[in-house]
């Protein structure tokens, strides 16, 4: 791996845009991760720490956040209060050691799906989210100044900025989304790869390799390869098996189909995809996996109608145009 000299813009808010119920004044980095910590209080649902995260700390708007959710203003407002009416009573300060590192895995992971929201939008016109994706990134660098050695909290900054490195190359001239493998890479951010390589590779030695620090590793593997071809799929396949050991999750274990595909062939990968359409069934991502597999495997007629169903089942406006596209392509 390879130096993220961070073009630090994601640290701080705008001026005088900081985070809401301070009353009004210019909060501290003490106040937000207190904020933090606070809004992904054991009492709330994952839902209700995201949209209370983005509006007391990240200082979103009601309506910005309904936006990002897709649902009417008035429910998120009605979700929003319910979530502040939950944790009223309790008080406004900077957890004890014992309580934080309690509510840390929840903070992290609420980060988590900001992200990802903000990097893939999962419904809507737009494919990426710059707002979302750059506040969960400023956050990040919050909870890793509390926690400059806590090998979670840096793999989990490490894989967000190695995977916003790639946003630039993401999508065409229209809009339209263009896969990893087609990507320019020479308009990836390098000096965001060098920062997220050389976090990764101090995350690893920080402890235990944990979910986050095996994800940034396998990001990194994908952005220190000049070429697709260059892609070191069996090291990634390695990553992926301890990764799908420590966690059931399916978006794992659909990483590890793909790592096999690419490291043993489509049909390989196939077995694999098969072998999950029990857990991930009717899963858009799932389909379509399995399209690109069976068109590398010159399997075009199913091929076709695995995008055909994957792109019924996104709810993603560029994502389904893709997908369209690429059945389009393999009509007879």
């Amino acid at each position: 791996m390879a130096a993220l000299t961070p073009a630090d813009a994601f640290v701080a808010p705008p001026p005088g845009e900081g985070p809401a119920g301070l009353g009004g004044r210019a909060p501290s980095e003490d106040d937000t991760l207190t904020l933090l910590f606070l809004c992904c209080h054991p009492a709330l649902t994952p839902a209700a720490q995201i949209a209370l995260t983005l509006r007391a700390v990240g200082g979103l708007t009601t309506a910005e956040i309904a936006r990002a959710h897709l649902v009417e203003e008035a429910t998120m407002a009605q979700r929003i209060s319910r979530a502040k009416r939950a944790v009223r009573g309790a008080e406004f300060r900077r957890p004890e050691p014992e309580d934080r590192d309690r509510r840390l895995a929840a903070v992290l992971q609420v980060l988590y799906l900001i992200f990802n929201e903000g990097y893939t939008a999962t419904a809507g016109p737009e494919l990426h989210r710059t707002d979302l994706a750059r506040e969960a990134i400023r956050l990040t660098r919050a909870v890793r100044r509390l926690l400059p050695h806590e090998g979670r909290v840096t793999g989990l900054l490490a894989l967000m900025v190695l995977t916003e490195a790639r946003t630039p190359a993401r999508t065409g001239p229209d809009g339209e989304l263009i896969p990893l493998d087609e990507q320019d890479r020479g308009l990836w951010d390098r000096t965001a790869i060098a920062e997220g390589t050389a976090l990764a590779e101090e995350a690893l030695a920080q402890g235990p390799a944990g979910d986050y620090q095996l994800q940034a590793a396998i990001a990194a593997l994908h952005d220190e390869a000049g070429r697709a071809e260059d892609t070191d799929w069996p090291q990634i396949l390695a990553l992926y098996e301890l990764l799908v050991h420590r966690t059931p999750d399916p978006a794992a274990a659909l990483g590890r189909a793909v790592a096999v595909a690419m490291a043993h062939g489509p049909r390989a990968g196939l077995v694999e995809v098969d072998a999950l359409a029990g857990a991930s069934s009717g899963h858009y991502r799932l389909d379509a996996v399995r399209a690109h597999l069976l068109e590398r495997a010159g399997e075009l007629d199913a091929a076709r109608a695995a995008y055909r169903s994957a792109a019924d089942a996104t709810l993603s406006e560029p994502e389904a145009r893709y997908l369209r596209a690429r059945a389009d392509r393999l009509a007879p």
